[in-house]
């Protein structure tokens, strides 16, 4: 099956990405949504450069959705009927267990033409997690929400001294609640590490952020 990933940057649509290609199905591009305000990916915030260095590690072509919010889901329905086109008969995405998100997902590929498929869906959070630093991925913590977790956190590797850490703030290890959100930047669907270099940490106010770039050669 030839499919178009809905693609985060983050550890659970690296893990869905992950399976789907395991279990011998076809990516034909990677949907990105971007805030056209900001010019960075939606919720993640990741700028162009970095984006294109990941699309071109994972050797999967890029699909770049530009939208505001009021026509996020219009401009996501329009980018999977260019999926479509590109010859993806489904839509995959990396949601695990939260019912209203995998309606809208699901109701965008309805009003597409197109299949839905969530290859984690309501499996464990933890195992999930664990899933994924065993198969090598390298998610480094991209935001954090101030109210649950340090900004100490921001920049560093999911691995298990980190998920002490989340466990000693009684936050979900898997930060499906939006406790923290990740950049995966390494694994072994990359053909070549994503070299980044860390700049500022920005606090707004619920969220810190750091600011992850591609290094420079």
């Amino acid at each position: 099956m030839r499919f178009v990933m809905s693609y985060s940057c983050g550890k659970d649509s690296a893990l869905a990405l992950h399976r789907m290609v395991a279990a011998g199905h076809t990516p034909v591009a990677l949907l990105v949504m971007v805030n056209e305000d900001l010019g960075r990916s939606w919720f993640h915030g990741v700028d162009p450069a970095l984006l294109a260095a990941i699309s071109d590690a994972l050797e999967i072509p890029l699909l770049p959705v530009p939208s505001s919010g009021e026509a996020y889901h219009t401009c996501f329905e329009a980018a999977l009927a260019r999926a479509k086109e590109m010859g993806a008969t489904c839509c995959v995405f990396g949601d695990i267990d939260i019912a209203d998100n995998a309606a809208w997902c699901q109701a965008r590929c309805e009003a597409a033409g197109i299949a839905a498929a969530f290859p984690l869906w309501q499996e464990g959070r933890e195992a999930l997690t664990r899933e994924g630093i065993a198969l090598g991925y390298q998610a480094l913590i991209k935001c954090v929400r101030n109210s649950d977790l340090p900004a100490s956190l921001l920049g560093r590797t999911l691995d298990e001294e980190v998920l002490a850490i989340l466990r000693s703030h009684g936050v979900d290890l898997c930060g499906e609640n939006g406790e923290y959100h990740t950049l995966v930047v390494d694994g072994p669907l990359f053909h070549h590490p994503v070299r980044v270099a860390a700049g500022e940490i920005l606090d707004f106010g619920t969220i810190s952020a750091i600011n992850l770039t591609l290094q420079e050669e």
